[in-house]
């Protein structure tokens, strides 16, 4: 945006973790939410700006719609195949082999752990989860955020980067096609160019800011209070906890500055945290899972992942063998957290005892602890959360293309796919409604 040398411009992303350090350090968790409030509304609110003012410099979505197809009849006579708007990527092709789509498709959503899409619930969500009113607040504020995240997100974004392809056509760095709608005044207001900036700033911090407090509270909750100082005062936490956050503060300024492509921090991180997703799973429906499975499947998933990477060169940009990566990753990580699950002994009787009575998950896999647990009613409503579950991904997947639809102009098909979603939350709300908010949770 300002034509800057990358030390300079990392100078300003320093000032502002340093900024958001401060505001972590002294308000904690409360002034991460009540920050992200406003911060969720300012960048929201000016992407959407943005895809409008980039889809209006190409001519309207009817005009967009007809250049991107003439853009996939280009590619087609070069060589190229499959359509800029299908859904369904063309398999096969030199950035969607077969294996890479089917490890996106049937591996990735469950065995991979990256912050915000925690299978099997993680520090990251839990997070918001701690500081809602209720119980009942907490699971409609977590369907709000997958819905939020996963289809009202999206569109402005996609909006603005088809329109990039049109407006820039021969541009060689696609990634950079988003900031340059922003910085051409025939697309972007120049007047609005500072809120747009600021809007990114917002977006960044937002992020620094959940990763600075989860952090610390990691170092100080899990491993320093835990293992080194047990019995000190309430402010002595803090304090140490406000040190901590100024500690991951540094070490992210340190990993930014060797940091070249958000694109591929984000492979490495998904293919880092390939193997972890099944233990954060299954913890919650096998009493055998304990403290070093999960010790296990991290340090695995980690040394087999930098192992392939650095060590036999294999590259997480590239499609197939960023496949491979995930599937070893997931394959030998699985047999070590299993290896160490029945070699070490289960968690404390009492403290599984304590967490079937609050957690409640279901008997099946809980059988020794069910048993002793005779004041507990065993649940037996596995079908029902796993009916809420899918029903849970029908209201995201019908809101995302319904959203979609409406905005290429298939009006009709788009209210019934919102339609849909409206009926899947409608049957969320009513059977957990049926079955008490509380009971849900606990």
């Amino acid at each position: 945006i300002f034509g800057v040398t990358k030390a300079q411009a990392l100078a300003v992303v320093f000032g502002m973790m340093l900024v958001t350090a401060l505001i972590s350090t002294l308000s904690g968790l409360w002034g991460v939410l009540v920050m992200d409030l406003f911060q969720f509304a300012l960048k929201m609110g000016m992407v959407i700006v943005l895809a409008v003012c980039a889809v209006r410099a190409v001519g309207g979505m009817e005009a967009l719609k007809e250049k991107l197809h003439a853009l996939d009849v280009a590619r087609a006579a070069g060589g190229g195949g499959g359509s800029i708007l299908s859904f369904t990527p063309d398999v096969g092709s030199a950035w969607m082999p077969m294996l890479t789509f089917f490890v996106y498709l049937a591996v990735n959503w469950w065995a991979t752990w990256y912050p915000g899409a925690e299978p099997g619930g993680g520090g990251y969500v839990a997070q918001r989860i701690f500081c809602a009113r209720d119980e009942k607040h907490s699971l409609l504020a977590t369907l709000w955020f997958n819905v939020a995240h996963y289809a009202v997100r999206p569109w402005p974004w996609v909006l603005t980067a088809l329109a990039s392809l049109v407006l820039y056509p021969d541009l060689v760095d696609k990634e950079s096609g988003f900031v340059r709608t922003i910085v051409d005044p025939a697309v972007f207001p120049t007047a609005l160019r500072g809120v747009m900036i600021a809007a990114f700033a917002a977006a960044y911090m937002s992020t620094i800011g959940t990763q600075l407090n989860w952090g610390a509270s990691y170092l100080v909750n899990d491993f320093y209070r835990r293992f080194l100082v047990r019995r000190a005062t309430e402010r002595h936490y803090v304090r140490v906890s406000q040190a901590a956050t100024v500690l991951v503060m540094l070490a992210s300024c340190l990993v930014t500055w060797h940091q070249e492509s958000i694109a591929g921090a984000w492979k490495f991180l998904i293919a880092v945290g390939a193997g972890t997703g099944s233990v954060f799973i299954l913890r919650w429906f096998w009493w055998r899972i304990n403290a070093w499975s999960e010790v296990a499947a991290m340090a695995a998933s980690f040394v087999v992942s930098i192992v392939l990477q650095l060590g036999l060169g294999l590259r997480s940009e590239d499609p197939r063998e960023f496949a491979w990566i995930v599937l070893i990753t997931v394959a030998v990580s699985t047999v070590v957290w299993l290896a160490a699950t029945f070699m070490t002994p289960p968690e404390p009787e009492e403290t599984l005892l304590a967490f079937y009575r609050r957690v409640r998950p279901s008997a099946a896999l809980w059988g020794p602890i069910a048993a002793r647990a005779t004041d507990v009613v065993a649940a037996r409503d596995g079908l029902l959360n796993l009916m809420d579950w899918a029903a849970g991904c029908v209201l995201v997947y019908a809101t995302l293309f319904g959203v979609g639809k409406i905005l290429f102009g298939e009006t009709a098909l788009g209210l019934g796919l919102l339609a849909v979603a409206a009926a899947a939350g409608g049957l969320i709300y009513w059977d957990l409604d049926q079955r008490g908010w509380r009971t849900v949770v606990e």
